[in-house]
């Protein structure tokens, strides 16, 4: 076999209670602004449909909290109560917001086309992390925070909405470790990871989004039960990912449909941190499968990709893969179904001219498969040029139109964090968003944490609570100081007694 290394990954607002605001006056809905789901829309008046929803709907008003140009985000959080939505107006929110109380809204004002902009600076590392069930989030700017513009560490049940997110550095929209949520109408651009990054999560929909300028532009990593569709996804390096990363707890990526999106020009130079999974995947990839299950393609539009419109690849065949004895390595059940396929492959890696020449083909490659993919299949074959798919079977099936959503019929069970749990839900929710057990991911692997630190978990606490640069060819950790002490505490002892 040849050993080609083919990559180097509603608003839901019931009726507003009494006010408890940080501006000079309340909030009202006009009956014209309500939605069909509940919700509302504060656009200026403009009415955003939104088709599905994931966070429950309120059967009782909570309190609105306005907050005001110069006053903080936070401290609106620290004072909301389960139920409540705050109401960001215009202006600029240098901080970052830790939202760990369930049922919690977070809405920007849109006022003649300007919203809140959340400003890192160049320093801060994160806008908004939610550990909270029935989260929203939406209607912001976020801008210049060096690792994540939204990150949800085990939180079930959100919708993260309208958001425009610019240059936040390692990821932009980041659902880890959560079930049954929504992310659509966002513009991202400018991360050194993925614009949209689903990790360890289930039943998600992912949809109507821009995402560009990135490494990866939308990840569906260790994740089960999700739906890509109806996203542009251009001129990033590698388009629409569906990935099994080595060494996470969760061990699989499986029943994902990807589909009815424009998946256009992802040419962009690879710049993810050298050595990090990322950092593999050659310019010019579409769609790229690695060792993830039941994949459907369809639907979409994939032209311009240099490298290859889609690559479906194992682990054996993956550059920057430490292999999992626990995960299976290959790519199995996938199924391409009909795609609109133009102009992909005419500058393609010398891995995938070689492996042509073992089939006697040329022309420029549409579909790419590098080592072991079983029970896979495709229809109209004949209409495209591809290289390592000649036993891929023709599908029994033509298209997914009979499913419409993996988003549960309703919201899952909100996720309770036993005291004496807290150390593994943190580790599940926040470390493995960087980290694997014997891989590189963007940080250190933990067994070298493990080897750093032995019998110190009071350092490894401390260090978590402010980091330090330790090695050049890794990025400097960000502090996660928004832990209390003790969680920081029993994350570091749950890390360093890992076996696997």
């Amino acid at each position: 076999m040849m050993k080609a290394k083919l990559m180097g990954l509603a608003l839901v607002v019931g009726a507003f209670g009494g006010g408890l605001y940080y501006g000079q006056t309340s909030a009202t809905v006009a009956p014209s602004m309500v939605s069909s789901s509940g919700g509302a829309s504060y656009g200026g008046g403009v009415q955003q449909q939104t088709a599905k929803s994931a966070v429950i709907e309120r059967k009782t008003a909570g309190n609105t909290i306005r907050v005001s140009d110069g006053e903080s985000i936070q401290r609106a959080v620290k004072d909301a109560q389960p139920g409540d939505t705050i109401l960001v107006m215009p202006g600029t929110y240098s901080e970052t917001v830790y939202i760990d109380k369930d049922d919690i809204r977070l809405v920007g004002v849109i006022e003649k086309g300007e919203r809140p902009v959340m400003h890192g600076n160049g320093k801060l590392n994160d806008a908004i992390l939610y550990s909270g069930n029935n989260i929203v989030v939406e209607n912001f700017t976020i801008t210049k925070y060096k690792g994540n513009a939204i990150m949800g560490q085990a939180g079930n049940n959100f919708e993260i909405r309208n958001n425009l997110i610019v240059d936040t550095g390692v990821y932009g929209i980041f659902p880890q470790l959560g079930q049954n949520g929504i992310v659509e109408h966002n513009v991202i651009s400018g991360i050194e990871d993925a614009a949209i990054y689903v990790g360890m999560s289930d039943n998600i929909h992912v949809a109507h989004n821009e995402v560009f300028d990135s490494v990866a532009g939308i990840e569906i990593e260790n994740s089960r039960h999700a739906i890509v569709e109806n996203n542009y996804v251009h001129n990033n390096t590698g388009g629409i990912l569906a990935f099994i990363t080595p060494g996470l707890p969760i061990k699989t990526t499986y029943d994902v449909i990807i589909r009815n999106n424009f998946v256009v020009n992802n040419n962009t130079a690879n710049f993810g941190a050298p050595g990090s999974t990322v950092a593999g995947i050659p310019a010019g990839t579409g769609v790229l499968v690695m060792a993830a299950d039941e994949v459907v393609i369809e639907g979409n539009i994939i032209s311009g990709n240099k490298t290859a419109g889609i690559l479906i690849t194992d682990h054996y065949n993956a550059a920057n893969v430490t292999i999992d004895p626990e995960s299976d390595p290959n790519a199995d059940k996938v199924a391409i179904l009909n795609n609109t396929m133009l102009n992909n492959g005419y500058d393609t890696i010398d891995e995938v001219k070689a492996l042509m020449l073992t089939e006697f083909k040329t022309g420029k490659p549409d579909i790419v498969r590098v080592g072991v993919s079983r029970d896979s299949c495709i229809i109209n074959r004949h209409a495209f040029v591809t290289v390592g798919v000649d036993d891929f079977k023709d599908c029994d099936f033509t298209n997914t139109y009979n499913i419409d959503t993996y988003l549960l019929p309703e919201p899952a069970a909100p996720r309770v964090i036993a005291e004496d749990k807290k150390g593994k839900m943190a580790y599940l929710g926040v470390c493995t968003g960087c980290h694997t057990y014997t891989g590189r991911m963007i940080g250190p692997p933990i067994q070298v944490i493990q080897a750093l630190y032995m019998d110190n978990p009071e350092g490894l606490a401390e260090y978590i609570n402010a980091p330090t640069k330790k090695r050049p060819d890794y990025p400097e950790m960000p502090p996660q100081n928004y832990l209390d002490e003790a969680t920081r505490m029993a994350v570091a002892k749950y890390v360093l007694a890992l076996k696997k």
